[in-house]
């Protein structure tokens, strides 16, 4: 059942499954009438929203040329030149463009799950959205001239290496998208991110790490709950706390991403992959790997081993 069954859920069609993103943009001459622009923010105010959409990653707006207006639960916003919008995973939204003279901007959109390795685990807790969506960061792009010129750098930045397929442009565009939440990270003068004490992170490492180097093994809760000393109620609570995901997800998570670096390195059936991750059953991997990339292992693999500059 769609978690938002008013709205459209929009599936998002990766231009490469390893980097989960799609960048593009759009050039609009069709402004919106007087009328279904009032009924829209009438309905807005009223708490309808039969006319909105969603998708499971996280989208930025950077306007080129024009003036759109976005709607989130929240907020309502005017953007233009050099602006920038900020939409949460699965948060539900509307843009429409309010001014006449053409309309330009670039849609960004982004799985943030796979841009977290164990050097960078810490961080995840901030963008998890466990408390509240990062739309709340949309002060940050209002107000921060420096936040927004660097990001909207960014996004031009990201955009153009994808199009330009050279050599090594997955490294950019990974290293790019790490340099747009640090800036938000730098620049949340609010705390919006700030949900916990990394002291927690690092009271769990042990469970981290026996995750990590056991990937192939039946992982038994009550043991890893003896390795931290805790108890499975509180380790349960203080791992979704700290890490901003459920333990059961963190362990399959890092199972696709294992999965992942298989599929990529090594020259074996997608039955071995799936066995040295830990998953016996072949439908439940397969169903596992689809919620995380959006495709089968033998796509993911297929579309990887693309020449450049395919479509």
């Amino acid at each position: 059942m769609s978690m938002y069954p008013e709205m459209r859920y929009e599936q998002v069609v990766y231009q490469n499954p390893f980097l989960a993103m799609r960048i593009w943009q759009i050039d609009s001459e069709n402004l919106v009438p007087e009328d279904i622009r009032r009924r829209l923010e009438q309905d807005w105010r009223q708490k309808k929203y039969s006319d909105w959409h969603y998708h499971e990653e996280v989208e930025f707006l950077l306007i080129l040329k024009g003036e759109l207006t976005a709607f989130y639960r929240e907020e309502q916003l005017v953007l233009r030149k050099g602006d920038i919008a900020l939409f949460g995973s699965s948060e539900p939204h509307l843009t429409m463009q309010t001014k006449d003279g053409g309309l330009s901007y670039i849609v960004f959109q982004i799985d943030l799950r796979k841009y977290w390795d164990p050097s960078t685990l810490n961080n995840m807790q901030h963008f998890s959205e466990v408390i509240r969506p990062l739309s709340s960061l949309n002060y940050i792009y209002r107000d921060n001239r420096d936040a927004r010129a660097q990001t909207a750098t960014l996004i031009r930045d990201i955009y153009r290496e994808m199009n330009d397929a050279q050599i090594g442009y997955e490294l950019a565009v990974s290293s790019k998208i790490k340099n747009i939440l640090l800036l938000l990270l730098r620049h949340d003068e609010l705390a919006q991110l700030n949900y916990n004490d990394n002291r927690l992170i690092g009271r769990l490492q042990p469970a981290v790490d026996y995750v990590e180097n056991n990937l192939s093994d039946k992982l038994s809760v009550s043991d890893i709950c003896g390795i931290v000393n805790m108890s499975y109620t509180h380790f349960i609570k203080t791992f979704k706390k700290a890490v901003g995901m459920s333990f059961t997800d963190f362990v399959v998570y890092k199972r696709i991403k294992k999965a992942e670096q298989q599929l990529l390195t090594n020259d074996v059936s997608i039955a071995e992959v799936a066995e040295s991750v830990g998953i016996s059953n072949l439908g439940h991997f397969y169903d596992m790997f689809r919620r995380y990339n959006g495709c089968s292992p033998k796509q993911f693999r297929d579309k990887l081993r693309e020449p450049v500059g395919k479509s």
